[in-house]
């Protein structure tokens, strides 16, 4: 496996790109033969599905990652959401998500180092009439990233202190979002835009200046109709793009290492009710919490859900 690694992070990765790419292309062409969904499904749950849509799902990976990522057993992501509204036609929504990631490496005892605590409170508004057709929806939110840990965040030497050192971030995130229902294939299509922006007063300044405090944030799903109306196979396709703006590692404006990557394909067989399988392609700077210093090119595979929510 470590030389399959050797080998996928150089050249041959464009061959992953490739592949992943022709997956979601041939997703787009069949989805008119997938299972039918009412468009009454599509109304009565809009407002919530966006917002699950936008939440993400949460995840947990097997250790047959391929690419520049550490050698791990998992990564788990939990993204339970409490959702706070008068009824399921509300326009106003407020949405807790108390989410954590956590990498089990795959070395002696199985170790979690310093997991990824990313608590956020968010508040979305639905405007227009609810419809089959389309749905528009705005958001702020207040969210938190850090590692429970107080160490110096760098070593002797200069490099980062990955086993201890401190890290953390606080930001406000103000996004808008747009779907609509396709009748002709049966499925929602969704995009989302938003601009993050973390505070420097309550950002660890140790990583000011190594780390991206201005980010656009941008994601366009496809997929179907609500899973719990019926026992129906579900598709999902999402791809995310975002670019790092301000000082970072006196990298140029245009430096590619400021674009993230996310390509991601799900799919839950009718035979399984809450689980199914997912796999992803990310390229650019890692997201678990003090790790932010290298950049990553992998290709990933596990199991996926979306229905954690109180």
């Amino acid at each position: 496996m470590k030389e399959l690694n050797k080998i996928l992070s150089r050249s041959n990765f464009n061959i992953i790109k490739v592949i992943v790419m022709s997956c979601f292309v041939n997703l787009l062409l069949v989805t008119d033969c997938l299972a039918q969904d009412t468009i009454q499904q599509w109304e009565h749950s809009t407002h919530l599905k966006l917002v699950q849509i936008e939440q993400g799902n949460s995840y947990f990976t097997t250790p047959w990652d391929i690419g520049n990522i550490e050698d791990l057993k998992m990564e788990i992501n939990s993204n339970a959401s409490f959702i706070l509204r008068e009824n399921d036609k509300a326009h106003l929504m407020m949405v807790f998500t108390p989410q954590i990631i956590i990498r089990m490496f795959n070395t002696r005892s199985y170790p979690v180092k310093t997991p990824s605590y990313m608590p956020h409170v968010s508040l979305f508004y639905s405007f227009g009439e609810i419809s089959h057709k389309n749905m528009n929806s705005l958001f702020l939110r207040f969210g938190h990233h850090s590692n429970g840990q107080r160490g110096p965040t760098y070593l002797e030497n200069g490099d980062i202190n990955l086993e201890t050192g401190d890290f953390s971030t606080n930001y406000f995130e103000l996004g808008g979002i747009y779907a609509f229902y396709n009748n002709y294939i049966n499925k929602i299509f969704f995009y989302e835009s938003s601009f993050e922006y973390h505070l420097k007063e309550f950002t660890q300044p140790a990583i000011l200046g190594k780390y991206g405090l201005y980010r656009w944030n941008n994601k366009f799903s496809i997929l179907s109709s609500p899973k719990f109306f019926s026992n129906k196979e579900h598709f999902q396709m999402d791809a995310k793009f975002n670019w790092m703006f301000g000082s970072i590692n006196d990298w140029t404006a245009l430096n590619y290492k400021r674009l993230g990557i996310e390509l991601t394909l799900f799919y839950n067989p009718k035979f399984l009710a809450e689980l199914g399988f997912f796999i992803k392609y990310y390229q650019g700077m890692d997201y678990y919490n003090i790790y932010f210093d290298h950049h990553l090119t992998v290709l990933r595979f596990g199991i996926m859900t979306q229905f954690l929510r109180f």
